[in-house]
């Protein structure tokens, strides 16, 4: 998997949050950015609807 920091909030047992860490980890090796940004995306928004964790709140650049 990717050395990114996860949350200890993160259901281990999750099957959909594995699917797009796994998603993210494929598309990383394929250099393909554009698709792992989505991957990320998309397992926020189900980690906020499914797990009830807030989304981080980041200041524009």
């Amino acid at each position: 998997m990717t050395a990114r920091n996860n949350s200890a909030a993160e259901p281990a047992a999750c099957r959909v949050c594995q699917e797009f860490e796994l998603a993210e980890a494929v598309a990383r090796s394929q250099r393909d950015e554009s698709r792992a940004t989505d991957c990320r995306v998309l397992r926020r928004r189900h980690r906020a609807a499914e797990h009830g964790e807030h989304p981080e709140h980041r200041e524009p650049s």
